[in-house]
């Protein structure tokens, strides 16, 4: 194979990869990517992460950065007149150390698991709740079906998190195309930073919104996070204003859209394979192993950047600073030298919860816990009140390849 062909016929799959039907069904791609090693060059300054060693390696490898302002300007020139990224370099999700270090370190005690297990009360009412809704919102509607996303699976999560944050229930549902648009931002878009205009003005409308919550809850402070935060910013933190603007803009976005996404994928699954919905009604072990069998075999998040900060060996090839190495991390949970028959889903799987979907190293999700436990309370009360939910035709998926989920989800309650 001459080196020419070698660059071409990744290059080719990865286009396909990022077209529409491309989106739709990613998986047999990743399997032509894994086809050329662990680790695939697409130019001299792209690499892609394919294999599950590879992903995990890159996950926790110091020299590999996450894509801050610096890095940014290595790989997208004009990234800075687009207001979608000004904000998410400004958060955790996006920040190398020492800004990581420190804004991570204000945040995580409060999504800890041992914090987090003190919100199992309110997130089983809520889930009651969210259920109650659904069951309302098929009675009044179509008889050919009710979309789970716009009444259960978006809806769950930020409930959740505007009681943590004390954003009013009539505020949540305006957020859903706002977060949607955001997440488009994080998708790859060529040379053409037009693409980001959408997440630029819906990150403004957030980052006003998040602000004034702010100085809301400075002036009235409660027993939510937000106050919380504020009060522990205000008494001398190293974190500034901007800083826990931005940081809390991420926690709604990424704290609504993968768990929404995640119920989306393990309710479809679940209803596809009743078998396996009638042991999510009566064991709890059970359940938290189908979500973890769910977050290996489909994720809600596929794909993460990241950027070398120096010239380095990474598995046999010199990958020089600037270089751009995209963790495919979905191929990676399907990579048949770590998983047995990887494409078959079986929540029995032993080692199913060393899948890479929550990432791994400094940038472990924070809202891991918590995704897991709102899963956890709702899939059993959804598959007692309707043990006949079934999905309506065949579920698309929306055009992103980063965060990959349905756009719509419709379902019959039976």
């Amino acid at each position: 194979m001459t080196e020419t062909q070698a660059l071409t016929e990744p290059l080719d799959t990865m286009i396909r990869l990022l077209s529409f039907e491309g989106k739709q069904n990613p998986y047999p791609l990743y399997e032509e990517l894994r086809a050329h090693g662990g680790l695939v060059r697409l130019g001299d300054k792209h690499w892609l992460a394919v294999g599950y060693e590879e992903c995990a390696r890159a996950l926790r490898a110091p020299g590999l950065l996450q894509t801050d302002a610096a890095m940014q300007d290595l790989r997208m020139p004009g990234w800075r007149e687009h207001s979608s990224w000004q904000w998410l370099t400004k958060n955790m999700l996006f920040s190398n150390e020492p800004d990581h270090d420190r804004m991570r370190r204000f945040f995580s005690s409060a999504f800890s698991a041992h914090s987090v297990s003190a919100f199992g009360p309110m997130v089983e009412r809520l889930a009651d709740e969210a259920v109650a809704h659904l069951e309302k919102a098929a009675a009044e509607g179509a008889p050919e079906g009710v979309d789970l996303v716009e009444e259960l699976t978006y809806r769950l999560p930020i409930a959740v998190l505007g009681e943590l944050l004390s954003i009013p229930p009539e505020d949540q549902p305006g957020m859903h195309p706002l977060i949607k648009a955001i997440t488009t931002s994080m998708d790859p878009v060529g040379g053409d930073l037009s693409q980001l205009n959408p997440g630029d003005a819906a990150m403004d409308k957030l980052a006003e919104y998040v602000a004034d919550l702010v100085d809301r809850r400075r002036a009235a402070p409660g027993t939510d996070l937000t106050s919380a935060f504020v009060k522990a910013r205000d008494a001398g933190s190293d974190l500034t204003e901007e800083d826990l603007v931005a940081n809390l803009m991420a926690v709604i976005v990424a704290g609504s859209e993968a768990p929404q996404d995640l119920l989306g994928n393990s309710i479809r699954i679940a209803a596809q394979h009743p078998e396996y919905a009638e042991r999510i009604r009566e064991d709890a072990e059970f359940t938290a192993r189908f979500l973890e069998e769910v977050l290996r075999f489909d994720p809600p998040v596929h794909a993460l950047n990241r950027v070398a900060g120096e010239d380095q060996e990474f598995f046999g090839e010199t990958v020089t600073r600037g270089s751009a190495v995209t963790l495919l991390i979905a191929s990676g949970n399907r990579d048949p030298r770590r998983f047995t028959e990887p494409d078959r889903f079986d929540p029995d799987r032993p080692g199913n919860q060393k899948q890479l979907t929550f990432s791994a190293g400094a940038h472990y999700c924070l809202g891991a816990a918590l995704a897991r436990m709102t899963a956890e309370s709702l899939l059993p009360k959804l598959f007692r009140r309707f043990p006949d939910l079934a999905v309506v035709g065949t579920p698309g998926f929306r055009d992103q390849i980063v965060q990959r989920g349905h756009d719509r989800l419709p379902v019959t309650l039976g």
